[in-house]
Formats: C-alpha cells, structure tokens, sequence
C-alpha cells in the first residue's frame, strides 16, 4: 500500500472555517508585534497557524524549526512543509493527533477554550537520513464567535523523549491532564505530577550550578537528605539523574 501524504489532511472538518466576522478580524490587531518579541526573548521556534487560509502567518528564524531553510522558505511553503521533511509514519501521526485533537476541543465549554495546550513530539529530517525528534506545543490565539479555531501559536523544541508520540492535553491550573493512546484514538485522563516544595528548591539550587554539599548547606539538612529527596525526584518523574529531571521540570512547568 502506498502512503500518499497530502497536507490538507492536516486540517480538521471540525475545525473547518467558511467565514470570518467583523468580530472575528477585529480580535487581531497588532498582535503579530507581540509574538515577533516573544521570539526575539526565546531560544524556541515560534510560528503562528491561520486555519482559514490554511497557512502559516509568521515564521521565527531559530532553526531547530527551519530544516536548513529560512523562516521565509518555510512561510512560503506553508503546511507542504510537513509534506517534505516529516517522516511518512510521522504525518500520518500528525493527522491522527489532529482529527484527535479536535474531537477533544468540540467537547470543550466555548469560554474555557483557550486554556488548553495540546503537546506531542515528532521528526523532522534535517539532512538525508538524519532526523531530528521535536516538541512541539500549540495553543489558540484567536477563536471565531463560534468556537473554532481561527489562528494558533507553536512553539518547538528539542523532545526530551526517545520516540515520536507522547501526546497530552494540558489545561491551565487544572490538576488534570489527558493523553492520547495512538492505537485506540482515546484519550486517558490522569493526575499531573506535584512536586514539594523541598523538591521544588532542590532542582533551582542544581539549576544554579550547586554541588548536593552546597545544597545541603543552603536548605539545612545533611547530604543523605538531599539525595534521598533526588531520589524520589527521579521516581516520580521517571528519570535517571538531575539533568533529565531538570529538562522535564522545566518543560512541564512544575516550577
């Protein structure tokens, strides 16, 4: 069976915008300044999404996003972007995640819409045979009166994973989170992690640079304390040492 990958397919019939208002266009102004100074402060890819025109409005110039091309390339090329230089397996994901994703959304209260935050990693090939595994996050920007999504923000950086997938639904200040099983199309809810307060301060002393010894020093307690609480740091977040626990704490803004 051969796979024909079409960009199109990328675009929801959930999410599928006819019409704009007056409304609608007028939620817009001037906030293209506002997210070309967010990329100005950010080492992340940024690039805003227009489902009605079914394109890409602006482009940042960090190149983690760009596979060797220019922000201006990859504007011009719009969603035929995905079509060149993400993996077969990892388009076909992409539409799944987004007929998904969409399921998901409609459900949602109108008011309570652009709270949520969709995340998942895939590939994009930067040279022949040599990908590179992304995070890619996005959130509404501007809805239409009805509820769809009109434009969208995301941002991209470097997965922390080892494989494509990880999708999650994240709403904000909720306790909640929700994450796609690939092979059923379902979507799982389960509790986000909580880390302590003394776990909280224990990665901000190693994200200073301190050694366990300073950190003990800082917080008051001995060494063994210290690594007992990295140890359970390491369980509840499913990594090996402090840097991994770091990256994901940061990641998922735990603190």
């Amino acid at each position: 069976m051969i796979f024909v990958m079409d960009f199109n397919a990328l675009f929801s019939k959930k999410n599928t915008l006819d019409r704009l208002s007056e409304k609608d266009i007028l939620q817009t102004h001037d906030y293209l300044e506002f997210v070309k100074a967010f990329s100005r402060i950010t080492y992340q890819s940024i690039y805003l999404i227009d489902y009605q025109s079914k394109s890409f409005e602006y482009v940042s110039d960090n190149p983690l996003f760009l596979a060797g091309l220019t922000a201006k390339q990859v504007m011009e090329m719009g969603y035929a972007f995905y079509e060149k230089y993400v993996p077969a397996d990892d388009f076909q994901m992409l539409i799944d995640i987004n007929e998904a994703g969409f399921s998901f959304y409609e459900k949602l209260p109108l008011e309570e819409r652009k709270s949520y935050v969709i995340s998942y990693d895939f590939q994009i090939q930067h040279a022949p045979n040599r990908p590179v595994l992304i995070n890619h996050k996005l959130t509404p920007v501007f809805l239409t009166e009805e509820g769809k999504i009109w434009k969208a923000i995301c941002i991209v950086s470097l997965s922390t994973n080892i494989s494509s997938g990880n999708v999650v639904i994240e709403k904000l200040h909720a306790d909640l989170l929700w994450e796609l099983d690939l092979l059923t199309g379902k979507w799982i809810s389960r509790n986000k992690i909580n880390l302590t307060a003394r776990e909280i301060e224990i990665l901000r002393f190693y994200h200073r640079g301190l050694s366990i010894q300073e950190t003990s020093e800082r917080i008051f307690v001995s060494i063994d304390t210290v690594k007992f609480h990295r140890r359970k740091l390491f369980e509840k977040l499913g990594v090996s040492n402090m840097n991994e626990a770091l990256v994901i704490a940061l990641n998922s803004r735990l603190l």
